[in-house]
């Protein structure tokens, strides 16, 4: 588990990220029939979610959740989703939201990771 994604999918702020994720599995061109096991974020909780992931792609879903604050613990798979999001982060136009077009803020997250990738190899 690398951090990276396979797919970028961007939309409006009025849909939740687990109509979002569903969505962007449905865009199946055969992009996802090797994937197994879907690693995200403590938004997509829930069982409708995990279920539209199977009836989607076949994969099941594990949830990174935040660290255990009684024990000091942070489960591994968290530190993963984190990285991924410093990556973004260090991009000053994705910062904030300033594209009035979709496409445009999807180009410029490919563009981050397409850099991040670039400068690994």
């Amino acid at each position: 588990m690398n951090g990276l994604p396979i797919a970028i999918h961007i939309t409006t702020a009025n849909v939740s990220e687990r109509d979002g994720g569903v969505a962007l599995l449905s865009l199946n061109d055969g992009q996802f029939e090797l994937v197994k096991r879907i690693m995200a974020d403590g938004g997509y909780t829930g069982d409708d979610f995990a279920q539209s992931v199977r009836s989607v792609i076949g994969a099941d879903v594990i949830i990174a959740k935040q660290s255990d604050l009684k024990n000091g613990y942070v489960t591994p798979q968290r530190w993963i989703v984190e990285r991924t999001f410093s990556w973004l982060e260090k991009w000053r136009r994705l910062w904030f939201n300033c594209e009035r077009q979709l496409h445009t803020s999807q180009m410029m997250v490919t563009l981050a990771f397409v850099t991040i990738l670039l400068r690994r190899h």
